[in-house]
């Protein structure tokens, strides 16, 4: 199987890969990702981490953790201008920097490893964890707890007043969510480093790993357009139109499906 067939086989198990799965996005991206490797530093993480836990019920370990693993350097790493290794998992590994998502990933695999209870929690632009009936969420950047107050202020931080915090923010992540969610951010990465064909792979997976949504549309339109497929172009913007509920938006995607060329050729 090729990369991205691995990388969605991973989620048909029973409980799903995810963890591995992201791995196999780095893959898909860079065929000198060794997993081996990868698998080995975890192996070291996991039993440093073991080792240093205090003893208390599993449930009060997840803090912790998160906190053990900021300990051996694992921290978000906030460039100006940031590039795809900060979401690639294996580079996030080796270099223990990388986004929110990432740092989140590795958490919930060592949870997983050393039976702590913990999931994700698909909070809009900073990706959060959480234990399964917390009346907090814990940042995997270090382990900061955040109640409702915390969350209220870092969606103004990141996105201004005009979005208020709702339950829907709080949701748990599954498994194919954290692997779409990484799949749209390496898409952003890569579009804005110029590396076009790496963003249409994610583009593509994004759409495999679930149901998709209109931005998702767009942005793939928005690839199509700069590589000039037309026809793949419009195939998109057709869906974004179908799924949009925004009056304003379905005009100009209908004026710009009326611009493009009507030739059925292949592309």
């Amino acid at each position: 199987m090729n990369p991205r067939q691995c990388c969605l086989d991973c989620l048909h198990r029973t409980p799903p890969a995810t963890f591995e799965a992201a791995l196999w996005i780095s893959v898909e991206h860079d065929a000198q990702a060794d997993l081996r490797h990868c698998h080995e530093s975890m192996d070291e993480v996991h039993r440093r981490i073991s080792a240093a836990l205090p003893l208390l019920p599993a449930n009060e370990l997840a803090q912790p953790l998160l906190r053990q693993m900021a300990t051996l350097g694992f921290q978000q790493d906030d460039v100006a201008q940031p590039k795809p290794p900060v979401a690639l998992l294996h580079k996030i590994i080796d270099r223990r920097r990388g986004q929110p998502l990432g740092l989140g990933i590795i958490a919930l695999e060592l949870a997983r490893r050393l039976e702590i209870p913990l999931e994700g929690v698909n909070f809009p632009g900073h990706f959060l964890l959480r234990v399964p009936g917390a009346d907090h969420a814990l940042d995997p950047c270090g382990g900061r707890r955040l109640y409702p107050k915390d969350c209220r202020e870092l969606l103004l931080r990141q996105f201004g007043p005009d979005m208020p915090l709702r339950a829907e923010h709080m949701r748990t992540a599954t498994p194919q969510a954290v692997l779409q969610r990484l799949s749209r951010n390496l898409r952003h990465l890569h579009q804005i480093n110029d590396d076009l064909i790496a963003s249409l792979k994610d583009a593509n997976r994004v759409l495999e790993l679930g149901q998709a949504n209109t931005s998702d549309y767009l942005a793939r339109a928005s690839l199509y357009q700069t590589l000039e497929c037309p026809q793949a172009e419009r195939y998109d913007l057709e869906h974004a139109l179908m799924l949009s509920d925004d009056p304003v938006q379905q005009i100009r995607l209908t004026q710009r499906l009326a611009q493009l060329p009507s030739s059925r050729a292949v592309h």
